[in-house]
Protein backbone atom coordinates (compact mmCIF):
# COMPACT_ATOMS: atom_id res chain seq x y z
CA UNK A 1 0.00 0.00 0.00
CA UNK A 2 2.90 2.34 0.79
CA UNK A 3 4.22 1.67 -2.73
CA UNK A 4 0.90 2.63 -4.26
CA UNK A 5 0.81 5.83 -2.19
CA UNK A 6 4.30 6.64 -3.40
CA UNK A 7 3.17 6.04 -7.02
CA UNK A 8 0.26 8.46 -6.53
CA UNK A 9 2.56 11.12 -5.05
CA UNK A 10 5.00 10.75 -7.93
CA UNK A 11 2.18 10.89 -10.54
CA UNK A 12 0.74 13.97 -8.84
CA UNK A 13 4.09 15.76 -8.85
CA UNK A 14 4.67 14.85 -12.51
CA UNK A 15 1.22 15.93 -13.69
CA UNK A 16 1.21 19.22 -11.73
CA UNK A 17 4.68 20.06 -13.05
CA UNK A 18 3.56 19.42 -16.61
CA UNK A 19 0.44 21.54 -16.11
CA UNK A 20 2.60 24.39 -14.83
CA UNK A 21 4.94 24.03 -17.80
CA UNK A 22 2.19 24.04 -20.46
CA UNK A 23 2.53 27.17 -22.63
CA UNK A 24 -0.67 27.06 -24.71
CA UNK A 25 -4.21 25.74 -24.58
CA UNK A 26 -3.50 23.00 -27.10
CA UNK A 27 -0.78 21.34 -24.99
CA UNK A 28 -2.88 21.84 -21.84
CA UNK A 29 -5.86 20.08 -23.44
CA UNK A 30 -3.63 17.21 -24.56
CA UNK A 31 -2.37 16.84 -20.97
CA UNK A 32 -5.93 16.81 -19.63
CA UNK A 33 -6.88 13.98 -21.98
CA UNK A 34 -3.70 12.08 -21.08
CA UNK A 35 -4.41 12.32 -17.36
CA UNK A 36 -8.21 12.41 -17.02
CA UNK A 37 -9.53 10.96 -20.26
CA UNK A 38 -11.07 7.48 -20.51
CA UNK A 39 -7.69 6.07 -21.42
CA UNK A 40 -5.75 8.47 -19.18
CA UNK A 41 -3.27 7.58 -16.46
CA UNK A 42 -5.61 8.38 -13.54
CA UNK A 43 -8.54 6.56 -15.17
CA UNK A 44 -6.29 3.52 -15.70
CA UNK A 45 -5.47 3.39 -11.98
CA UNK A 46 -9.17 3.53 -11.10
CA UNK A 47 -9.71 0.34 -13.10
CA UNK A 48 -7.50 -1.50 -10.60
CA UNK A 49 -9.81 -0.76 -7.67
CA UNK A 50 -11.91 -3.86 -8.38
CA UNK A 51 -8.99 -6.22 -7.62
CA UNK A 52 -8.26 -4.65 -4.20
CA UNK A 53 -9.56 -5.54 -0.79
CA UNK A 54 -12.25 -3.32 0.71
CA UNK A 55 -9.78 -1.49 2.98
CA UNK A 56 -7.26 -0.97 0.17
CA UNK A 57 -10.00 0.12 -2.19
CA UNK A 58 -11.22 2.68 0.33
CA UNK A 59 -7.80 4.18 1.00
CA UNK A 60 -6.46 4.06 -2.60
CA UNK A 61 -9.75 5.28 -4.07
CA UNK A 62 -9.74 8.31 -1.76
CA UNK A 63 -6.17 9.07 -2.86
CA UNK A 64 -7.12 8.80 -6.55
CA UNK A 65 -10.07 11.20 -6.05
CA UNK A 66 -7.80 13.71 -4.31
CA UNK A 67 -5.29 13.41 -7.19
CA UNK A 68 -8.03 13.83 -9.82
CA UNK A 69 -9.39 16.93 -8.06
CA UNK A 70 -5.91 18.51 -7.75
CA UNK A 71 -5.06 17.93 -11.42
CA UNK A 72 -8.46 19.17 -12.57
CA UNK A 73 -8.16 22.33 -10.44
CA UNK A 74 -4.62 22.92 -11.68
CA UNK A 75 -5.72 22.62 -15.30
CA UNK A 76 -8.70 25.00 -14.81
CA UNK A 77 -6.50 27.53 -13.01
CA UNK A 78 -3.83 27.34 -15.71
CA UNK A 79 -6.43 27.74 -18.48
CA UNK A 80 -7.89 30.83 -16.77
CA UNK A 81 -4.40 32.32 -16.42
CA UNK A 82 -3.75 31.70 -20.11
CA UNK A 83 -7.03 33.44 -21.07
CA UNK A 84 -6.23 36.42 -18.87
CA UNK A 85 -2.74 36.72 -20.35
CA UNK A 86 -4.18 36.57 -23.89
CA UNK A 87 -6.66 39.32 -23.01
CA UNK A 88 -3.87 41.48 -21.61
CA UNK A 89 -1.87 41.03 -24.82
CA UNK A 90 -4.94 41.97 -26.92
CA UNK A 91 -5.64 45.05 -24.82
CA UNK A 92 -2.05 46.18 -25.12
CA UNK A 93 -2.08 45.63 -28.88
CA UNK A 94 -5.35 47.57 -29.28
CA UNK A 95 -4.51 50.31 -26.84
CA UNK A 96 -5.40 53.82 -28.02
CA UNK A 97 -3.68 56.95 -26.80
CA UNK A 98 -6.70 59.13 -26.06
CA UNK A 99 -4.47 62.19 -25.76
CA UNK A 100 -3.69 62.07 -29.51
CA UNK A 101 -5.82 64.17 -31.91
CA UNK A 102 -8.62 62.18 -33.62
CA UNK A 103 -8.10 60.71 -37.08
CA UNK A 104 -10.65 62.20 -39.47
CA UNK A 105 -12.30 59.36 -41.42
CA UNK A 106 -12.84 59.64 -45.16
CA UNK A 107 -16.43 60.70 -45.79
CA UNK A 108 -17.18 58.29 -48.61
CA UNK A 109 -16.79 59.46 -52.22
CA UNK A 110 -18.35 62.09 -54.47
CA UNK A 111 -20.39 60.78 -57.41
CA UNK A 112 -18.91 61.81 -60.79
CA UNK A 113 -22.08 63.74 -61.68
CA UNK A 114 -21.81 65.78 -58.49
CA UNK A 115 -18.09 66.31 -59.16
CA UNK A 116 -18.76 67.63 -62.66
CA UNK A 117 -21.49 69.93 -61.34
CA UNK A 118 -19.00 71.35 -58.84
CA UNK A 119 -16.45 71.85 -61.60
CA UNK A 120 -18.94 73.60 -63.89
CA UNK A 121 -20.19 75.83 -61.07
CA UNK A 122 -16.60 76.91 -60.39
CA UNK A 123 -15.90 77.58 -64.08
CA UNK A 124 -19.03 79.61 -64.81
CA UNK A 125 -18.91 81.28 -61.41
CA UNK A 126 -15.55 82.76 -62.39
CA UNK A 127 -17.28 84.24 -65.45
CA UNK A 128 -19.99 85.91 -63.41
CA UNK A 129 -22.80 83.38 -63.80
CA UNK A 130 -25.13 82.73 -60.86
CA UNK A 131 -26.58 79.28 -60.18
CA UNK A 132 -30.39 79.00 -60.27
CA UNK A 133 -32.58 76.03 -59.37
CA UNK A 134 -36.05 74.75 -60.19
CA UNK A 135 -38.33 71.75 -59.52
CA UNK A 136 -38.22 68.43 -61.35
CA UNK A 137 -42.00 68.52 -61.87
CA UNK A 138 -42.95 71.39 -64.16
CA UNK A 139 -45.99 73.01 -65.72
CA UNK A 140 -46.69 72.65 -69.41
CA UNK A 141 -46.22 76.42 -69.73
CA UNK A 142 -42.71 76.47 -68.28
CA UNK A 143 -41.57 73.30 -70.03
CA UNK A 144 -43.09 73.91 -73.47
CA UNK A 145 -45.31 76.93 -74.12
CA UNK A 146 -43.02 79.66 -72.77
CA UNK A 147 -40.15 78.11 -74.73
CA UNK A 148 -42.00 78.52 -78.07
CA UNK A 149 -42.93 74.84 -78.54
CA UNK A 150 -45.95 74.67 -80.88
CA UNK A 151 -49.00 72.68 -79.69
CA UNK A 152 -48.27 69.77 -82.06
CA UNK A 153 -44.54 69.52 -81.34
CA UNK A 154 -43.33 65.87 -80.97
CA UNK A 155 -41.84 66.60 -77.55
CA UNK A 156 -45.37 67.07 -76.22
CA UNK A 157 -46.26 63.46 -77.10
CA UNK A 158 -46.33 60.68 -74.52
CA UNK A 159 -43.71 58.63 -76.39
CA UNK A 160 -41.13 61.32 -75.57
CA UNK A 161 -42.29 62.91 -72.30
CA UNK A 162 -43.35 61.64 -68.86
CA UNK A 163 -46.73 63.23 -68.09
CA UNK A 164 -48.41 63.19 -64.67
CA UNK A 165 -52.06 62.26 -64.33
CA UNK A 166 -53.06 65.32 -62.29
CA UNK A 167 -54.04 68.39 -64.31
CA UNK A 168 -53.53 72.02 -63.40
CA UNK A 169 -56.08 74.84 -63.32
CA UNK A 170 -55.67 75.37 -67.07
CA UNK A 171 -56.40 71.70 -67.75
CA UNK A 172 -52.81 70.92 -68.74
CA UNK A 173 -51.01 67.98 -67.20
CA UNK A 174 -47.75 68.58 -65.38
CA UNK A 175 -44.61 66.87 -66.66
CA UNK A 176 -41.27 65.62 -65.48
CA UNK A 177 -39.15 68.35 -67.03
CA UNK A 178 -37.55 67.29 -70.30
CA UNK A 179 -34.74 69.86 -69.98
CA UNK A 180 -33.53 72.42 -67.47
CA UNK A 181 -34.80 75.29 -69.66
CA UNK A 182 -37.85 75.85 -67.39
CA UNK A 183 -35.39 77.24 -64.83
CA UNK A 184 -34.48 79.89 -67.40
CA UNK A 185 -38.18 80.73 -67.75
CA UNK A 186 -38.60 80.96 -63.99
CA UNK A 187 -35.55 83.21 -63.73
CA UNK A 188 -36.77 85.57 -66.46
CA UNK A 189 -40.22 85.75 -64.85
CA UNK A 190 -38.85 86.73 -61.45
CA UNK A 191 -35.82 88.82 -62.42
CA UNK A 192 -35.35 91.79 -64.72
CA UNK A 193 -32.38 91.93 -67.13
CA UNK A 194 -29.45 91.86 -67.10
CA UNK A 195 -29.48 88.11 -66.40
CA UNK A 196 -26.42 85.86 -66.34
CA UNK A 197 -27.19 82.43 -64.95
CA UNK A 198 -26.68 78.69 -65.23
CA UNK A 199 -28.90 75.88 -63.98
CA UNK A 200 -28.05 72.23 -63.43
CA UNK A 201 -30.18 69.26 -62.47
CA UNK A 202 -32.15 66.16 -63.36
CA UNK A 203 -34.15 65.88 -66.57
CA UNK A 204 -36.38 63.08 -67.85
CA UNK A 205 -37.10 61.60 -71.29
CA UNK A 206 -38.29 58.21 -72.52
CA UNK A 207 -35.00 56.95 -73.90
CA UNK A 208 -32.57 54.23 -72.80
CA UNK A 209 -29.36 52.83 -74.31
CA UNK A 210 -25.59 53.05 -73.72
CA UNK A 211 -25.61 56.83 -74.18
CA UNK A 212 -29.19 57.68 -73.12
CA UNK A 213 -31.08 57.07 -69.87
CA UNK A 214 -34.64 57.99 -68.83
CA UNK A 215 -33.21 60.30 -66.19
CA UNK A 216 -30.07 62.31 -66.89
CA UNK A 217 -28.48 65.64 -65.96
CA UNK A 218 -28.15 68.88 -67.88
CA UNK A 219 -26.50 72.24 -67.52
CA UNK A 220 -27.93 75.25 -69.30
CA UNK A 221 -26.75 78.82 -69.42
CA UNK A 222 -28.64 82.03 -70.16
CA UNK A 223 -27.50 85.60 -70.72
CA UNK A 224 -30.01 88.40 -71.30
CA UNK A 225 -28.91 92.00 -71.76
CA UNK A 226 -28.91 94.71 -74.44
CA UNK A 227 -25.71 93.85 -76.31
CA UNK A 228 -24.89 90.11 -76.21
CA UNK A 229 -24.15 88.41 -79.53
CA UNK A 230 -23.20 85.01 -80.96
CA UNK A 231 -19.58 86.14 -80.67
CA UNK A 232 -20.02 86.50 -76.91
CA UNK A 233 -21.60 83.05 -76.79
CA UNK A 234 -18.64 81.55 -78.64
CA UNK A 235 -16.07 83.18 -76.37
CA UNK A 236 -17.85 81.93 -73.24
CA UNK A 237 -18.09 78.38 -74.59
CA UNK A 238 -14.42 78.30 -75.61
CA UNK A 239 -13.33 79.51 -72.17
CA UNK A 240 -15.60 77.02 -70.37
CA UNK A 241 -14.56 74.00 -72.45
CA UNK A 242 -10.86 74.84 -72.12
CA UNK A 243 -11.21 75.11 -68.34
CA UNK A 244 -13.33 71.96 -67.96
CA UNK A 245 -11.11 69.68 -70.07
CA UNK A 246 -7.99 71.46 -68.77
CA UNK A 247 -6.47 72.05 -72.23
CA UNK A 248 -4.67 75.06 -73.61
CA UNK A 249 -6.76 75.43 -76.75
CA UNK A 250 -9.94 74.11 -78.36
CA UNK A 251 -11.60 74.43 -81.76
CA UNK A 252 -15.37 74.90 -81.99
CA UNK A 253 -17.55 74.42 -85.05
CA UNK A 254 -21.06 75.92 -85.13
CA UNK A 255 -23.54 74.07 -87.37
CA UNK A 256 -26.96 75.61 -88.16
CA UNK A 257 -29.76 73.79 -86.39
CA UNK A 258 -33.30 74.36 -85.14
CA UNK A 259 -34.48 74.72 -81.54
CA UNK A 260 -37.88 76.24 -80.77
CA UNK A 261 -36.44 78.53 -78.11
CA UNK A 262 -33.46 80.03 -80.01
CA UNK A 263 -33.07 81.83 -83.35
CA UNK A 264 -30.54 81.51 -84.87
CA UNK A 265 -29.70 78.11 -83.41
CA UNK A 266 -26.55 76.07 -83.67
CA UNK A 267 -25.21 72.72 -82.60
CA UNK A 268 -21.60 73.00 -81.49
CA UNK A 269 -18.84 70.49 -82.27
CA UNK A 270 -15.50 70.46 -80.48
CA UNK A 271 -12.23 69.50 -82.11
CA UNK A 272 -10.80 66.20 -80.90
CA UNK A 273 -8.72 63.15 -81.68
CA UNK A 274 -10.66 59.86 -81.84
CA UNK A 275 -7.73 57.59 -82.69
CA UNK A 276 -6.60 54.79 -80.38
CA UNK A 277 -10.05 54.11 -78.95
CA UNK A 278 -10.01 57.31 -76.87
CA UNK A 279 -11.43 60.78 -77.39
CA UNK A 280 -8.92 63.52 -76.66
CA UNK A 281 -10.35 67.03 -76.57
CA UNK A 282 -8.20 69.89 -77.83
CA UNK A 283 -6.13 67.95 -80.37
CA UNK A 284 -6.55 66.12 -83.66
CA UNK A 285 -8.69 66.75 -86.73
CA UNK A 286 -11.91 64.98 -85.69
CA UNK A 287 -15.12 66.60 -84.47
CA UNK A 288 -17.55 65.68 -81.69
CA UNK A 289 -20.97 67.19 -81.06
CA UNK A 290 -21.00 68.51 -77.52
CA UNK A 291 -23.83 71.02 -77.01
CA UNK A 292 -26.67 73.08 -78.44
CA UNK A 293 -26.88 76.87 -78.41
CA UNK A 294 -28.30 79.99 -80.00
CA UNK A 295 -29.74 83.45 -79.51
CA UNK A 296 -32.87 83.50 -77.35
CA UNK A 297 -36.01 83.56 -79.52
CA UNK A 298 -38.02 86.80 -79.27
CA UNK A 299 -41.15 84.76 -78.52
CA UNK A 300 -39.47 83.34 -75.39
CA UNK A 301 -38.64 86.86 -74.21
CA UNK A 302 -42.26 87.95 -74.81
CA UNK A 303 -43.63 84.94 -72.89
CA UNK A 304 -41.46 85.93 -69.92
CA UNK A 305 -42.43 89.61 -70.00
CA UNK A 306 -39.18 90.90 -71.48
CA UNK A 307 -39.19 93.41 -74.34
CA UNK A 308 -37.43 91.77 -77.34
CA UNK A 309 -36.98 95.18 -78.95
CA UNK A 310 -34.73 96.26 -76.09
CA UNK A 311 -33.16 93.02 -74.86
CA UNK A 312 -31.49 90.04 -76.48
CA UNK A 313 -29.29 87.24 -75.30
CA UNK A 314 -27.99 83.73 -75.81
CA UNK A 315 -28.52 80.31 -74.30
CA UNK A 316 -26.67 77.00 -74.36
CA UNK A 317 -27.11 73.53 -72.93
CA UNK A 318 -25.19 70.26 -72.62
CA UNK A 319 -25.42 66.91 -70.86
CA UNK A 320 -23.51 66.69 -67.59
CA UNK A 321 -23.35 62.89 -67.68
CA UNK A 322 -21.83 63.00 -71.17
CA UNK A 323 -19.28 65.57 -70.05
CA UNK A 324 -18.26 63.21 -67.25
CA UNK A 325 -17.95 60.31 -69.71
CA UNK A 326 -15.72 62.34 -72.02
CA UNK A 327 -13.42 63.71 -69.33
CA UNK A 328 -13.07 60.65 -67.10
CA UNK A 329 -13.29 57.84 -69.68
CA UNK A 330 -16.60 56.24 -68.69
CA UNK A 331 -17.93 54.01 -71.51
CA UNK A 332 -21.58 53.43 -70.52
CA UNK A 333 -24.02 56.05 -69.26
CA UNK A 334 -26.20 53.41 -67.59
CA UNK A 335 -23.47 52.66 -65.04
CA UNK A 336 -24.08 56.12 -63.53
CA UNK A 337 -27.39 54.81 -62.15
CA UNK A 338 -26.57 51.12 -61.58
CA UNK A 339 -25.91 51.51 -57.81
CA UNK A 340 -22.71 49.45 -58.15
CA UNK A 341 -20.45 50.38 -55.25
CA UNK A 342 -17.40 49.04 -57.09
CA UNK A 343 -18.01 51.53 -59.93
CA UNK A 344 -18.35 54.39 -57.48
CA UNK A 345 -15.14 53.42 -55.66
CA UNK A 346 -13.33 53.33 -58.99
CA UNK A 347 -14.57 56.68 -60.31
CA UNK A 348 -15.53 58.42 -57.07
CA UNK A 349 -13.85 61.63 -55.96
CA UNK A 350 -12.62 62.71 -52.54
CA UNK A 351 -14.98 65.07 -50.70
CA UNK A 352 -11.91 67.02 -49.51
CA UNK A 353 -10.73 67.99 -53.02
CA UNK A 354 -12.94 70.89 -54.01
CA UNK A 355 -12.68 72.08 -57.64
CA UNK A 356 -10.91 75.37 -58.27
CA UNK A 357 -9.55 77.03 -61.37
CA UNK A 358 -6.18 77.75 -59.73
CA UNK A 359 -5.18 74.09 -59.42
CA UNK A 360 -7.43 72.69 -62.17
CA UNK A 361 -11.09 71.86 -61.64
CA UNK A 362 -10.55 68.11 -61.93
CA UNK A 363 -7.71 67.83 -59.41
Amino acid sequence: MNGQTTDLAALEADLLARVDAANDETSLEALRVEALGKQGSISALMKNLGAMSPDERKTFGAGLNVLKDKVTEAIVTKKAAMAEAALDRQLQAEAVDVTLPPVRPRLGTIHPVSQVMEELAAIFGEMGFTVEEGPDIETDFNNFTALNFPPNHPARETHDTFFLDAKGEDGARKVLRTHTSPVQVRTMLKQKPPIRMICMGRTFRKDSDATHTPMFHQIEGLVIDETSTMADLKSVLIAAIKAYFEVDDVKLRFRPHHFPFTEPSAEVDVGCDKSGGQIKIGQGDDWLEILGSGMVHPNVLKSCGIDPEKYQGYAFGMGIDRLAMLKYGMPDLRDFFAADERWLKHYGFSPFLLPGLAQGVGS
